[in-house]
């Protein structure tokens, strides 16, 4: 499933590409999660003034409404010139006079959303929920502790759940705490003050970091040029059971969380 760092991968790939642009048509293909929301002709003659990102929603601003994008477990977006012919998992083609967006989603969990603002009941129903974003200064030291101390699930799934800070996915949560040296079953109301900051500075540099990789590529994910990420290619633990851990060679460890894998080195991450 593509998560922050392919999203923002995807947002800097594009945004600004399309940055200005007139839309001179919109092609729907099969039903996505959710319907457009408005008649596709209606998006005609409108421009694209820019492309943000909230947790792993692409939000791209036109000069009156705005529109949602998420990736879903297998979307990847396209931006060119000149496309293929639309193919069987093609479901929304932005044809604007810059290039055309195009999302594929073999899944079809993805969407395009249609809103008038942020303000809209279905944008706050989509992005109020979302905490804080680990790449902006917003994202506060303090407020992040807070939050932990006021749960009790491990770790790893409240960093998981979103609600505390955006993005930090099963790759990325298994790293941060392998860089932090956390056990991933520890309560995250059990985690100490300087541990917490530990944390706190390790999901920033390993969202970075995999923002600078191009992301994750696993399965389906492909930059808007069709690139793969390579992050996954110098994860420490991630993906590695059984191998030594790359600082103190105890073998890695996999367990069950929430129903995902989740890596960790039982030396390295003692609590």
């Amino acid at each position: 499933m593509p998560e922050l760092p392919e999203v923002e991968v995807t947002r800097r790939g594009f945004a600004d590409r399309i940055a200005g642009a007139r839309i001179e048509a919109v092609r729907m293909g099969k039903p996505l999660r959710w319907a457009l929301g408005v008649a596709p002709d209606s998006l005609v003659g409108r421009t694209v003034q820019t492309v943000r990102r909230r947790g792993k929603y692409l939000l791209v601003d036109l000069d009156a409404g705005l529109l949602l994008l998420h990736l879903g477990m297998s979307g990847s977006l396209r931006f060119d010139a000149v496309l293929p012919s639309a193919g069987s998992h093609d479901h929304f083609d932005l044809v604007t006079s810059r290039g055309t967006l195009r999302l594929n989603d073999p899944r079809r969990f993805g969407a395009v959303v249609h809103v008038e603002d942020e303000a809209s009941p279905l944008a706050i129903k989509l992005l109020g929920g979302l905490g804080m974003e680990p790449l902006e200064d917003s994202f506060d030291f303090e407020a992040f502790h807070a939050g932990l101390r006021k749960r009790q699930a491990a770790i790893k799934q409240v960093l998981l759940a979103g609600d505390i800070v955006v993005g930090v996915g099963n790759i990325y949560a298994s790293e941060a705490l392998f860089l932090a040296g956390i056990r991933p079953t520890l309560a995250a109301s059990r985690i100490s003050r300087p541990r917490a900051l530990r944390l706190h500075t390790a999901v920033r540099e390993i969202l970075a970091r995999a923002v600078e990789r191009g992301g994750s590529t696993l399965r389906d994910f492909s930059n808007v040029d069709g690139q793969s990420g390579y992050f996954q290619l110098e994860a420490t633990v991630y993906g590695r059971a059984g191998e030594p851990c790359r600082v103190c060679g105890t073998p890695i460890r996999q367990i069950r969380q929430g129903q995902r894998s989740t890596y960790f080195c039982p030396n390295c991450q003692k609590y």
